[in-house]
């Protein structure tokens, strides 16, 4: 969140359109295109993509960089990561208006959950983990002569990190925070949907003095994400986004045997457990569910609700609608913004048609007039539904959400792992024991438990299945970026 003393200027776009590759500002020579404010679909922008031979040029200059940059201590890396993060410190009140402008996040929620949580507490977290010293001590070993063993671990080498569009700043830090204290260098490359906060992000690594080439960032379309992630010079592909495009990623890596992380969609259920008392829990349920207008690959939007509490949460949830404010993401009372983009709003609106058309229900929705201007669309609750049917079973990735009731907690269960997907879940009981006991069969990567809390910076995050490969954040993300040595000698 901005200090006290500085003013966020709303109309405020980041000012640099250039590339940076090897710590210089470089003009694109690759296509130009127009970035559109969601909420106005006013062009705030025109910025140009990188031409290959710009994104060989940063790929090289990743990895003329890496060898000092590997060599130095944890402890001198977590000092440059740290002056990073004062930097991006110091200049939240630009970081927020870009975020707000290009994504369309209510300011009230991207205050916090677009930057003050990407910096102080998942930045910071990565300078301190670079610190740490991960050998392991194995000891005697007698077989066929006495020797002794240690686990060494080295980095993985030049990093291809590529950011889906719904949080920039956020899913840029959970790979780069990472990647830079493991000791990789990285070429950034977020979506050219929301290219604008990653632009601004190379203003902010040379003021902190990163040395040249340990991050660049170069921007464009399809053809220059498929360049990095199938380019001999990358040795590790991290992407965020959707899981068909994931595959697409993997396959074109799977080239040169290039490892990836890939944290994809999901489609997470959010279990309501016999005894539970609805009333206090429906609002922050469908709440939660909405943010960012739905926009969130975690999104518990898949409401699984015993047959015994089903009329009478439905009955509390009427309230959380009426709480929904959709519009002008700078108005503070404003919790509900825009798809990003026309096509993307007919998409969910799709799920929405093709539901009520195959028989679901509209069982709660937002009826108020949206603005003429911007890619809006009215919250939903549909119900009625099969568990195959569509809106059931695909990601929506807009502020839509299905439920279905359940007769015990068994099918329950059965519901909750009746998806390709595995990212997240949650589960609503007033019994600790048994709440835990069926956090254990959901298969996902993350379980909460009566709402949990915030990410942690030092928990894993991904999930099963089509939800991705591999995790980020915490020990386990920084393994995804380091490769484990055994050295043994004989005694």
């Amino acid at each position: 969140m901005p200090d006290a003393d500085q003013t966020v200027d709303q109309s405020w776009v980041p000012p640099n359109r250039t590339l940076l590759i090897g710590g210089a500002d470089v003009e694109p020579d690759g296509e130009t295109w127009e970035v559109v404010n969601p909420a106005t679909e006013k062009v705030i922008a025109e910025v140009g993509g990188a031409s290959a031979p710009q994104v060989d040029a940063a790929v090289t200059a990743a990895r003329t960089a890496f060898p000092k940059w590997a060599a130095l201590s944890g402890e001198e890396r977590s000092v440059h990561i740290h002056r990073f993060a004062d930097a991006l410190e110091r200049a939240a009140h630009k970081l927020l208006p870009s975020i707000v402008n290009e994504v369309g996040t209510p300011v009230a929620l991207a205050e916090y959950l677009q930057v003050k949580m990407a910096v102080d507490e998942h930045l910071r977290w990565a300078a301190e983990a670079a610190k740490t010293d991960r050998t392991l001590h194995l000891g005697e070993y007698d077989k066929p002569v006495p020797t002794m063993s240690d686990v060494v671990h080295d980095p993985v080498g030049v990093v291809a990190a590529i950011t889906g569009y719904n949080y920039p700043l956020n899913l840029a830090v959970f790979k780069f925070g990472a990647a830079l204290a493991a000791g990789c260098t990285v070429v950034l490359f977020p979506s050219p949907r929301t290219p604008l906060t990653t632009l601004f992000l190379a203003e902010l690594i040379k003021e902190s003095g990163l040395p040249d080439g340990v991050m660049n960032i170069v921007i464009g379309g399809v053809d220059v994400g498929k360049q990095l992630s199938s380019h001999p010079g990358v040795d590790r592909v991290s992407f965020t986004g959707s899981d068909g495009v994931g595959a697409q990623i993997m396959a074109q890596a799977a080239a040169n045997l290039t490892g990836v992380t890939l944290e994809l969609g999901g489609k997470s259920p959010n279990i309501v457990l016999p005894g539970v008392d609805v009333q206090k829990i429906a609002v922050e349920m469908h709440l939660r569910w909405s943010r960012n207008g739905g926009q969130g690959c975690a999104a518990l939007a898949r409401l699984l609700v015993h047959d015994s509490v089903y009329a009478e949460f439905l009955e509390a949830g009427a309230s959380a609608f009426d709480q929904m404010i959709v519009g002008d993401p700078w108005d503070r009372n404003t919790n509900i913004g825009p798809m990003i983009r026309p096509d993307h709003r007919a998409s969910v609106q799709s799920f929405i048609d093709d539901s009520v058309a195959d028989g679901g229900t509209r069982l709660l929705e937002v009826t108020k007039p949206l603005p003429e201007k911007g890619y809006f669309i009215n919250p939903v609750l549909l119900g009625d539904l099969p568990p195959d049917a569509r809106a059931v079973q695909k990601e929506i990735f807009g502020p839509v959400a299905v439920i279905l009731p359940f007769k015990d907690t068994d099918d329950a269960i059965r519901l909750a792992n009746d998806t390709p997907f595995g990212l997240a879940a949650n589960v609503w009981c007033d019994d600790p024991i048994e709440a835990r006991r069926v956090a254990e069969q959901i298969r996902a990567g993350t379980v909460w438990i009566n709402g949990g809390g915030a990410m942690r910076p030092d928990a894993p995050f991904g999930g099963y299945g089509r939800s991705g490969v591999g995790r980020e954040l915490g020990e386990w993300g920084m393994r995804e970026y380091l490769e484990p040595k055994h050295i043994q000698w004989r005694i």
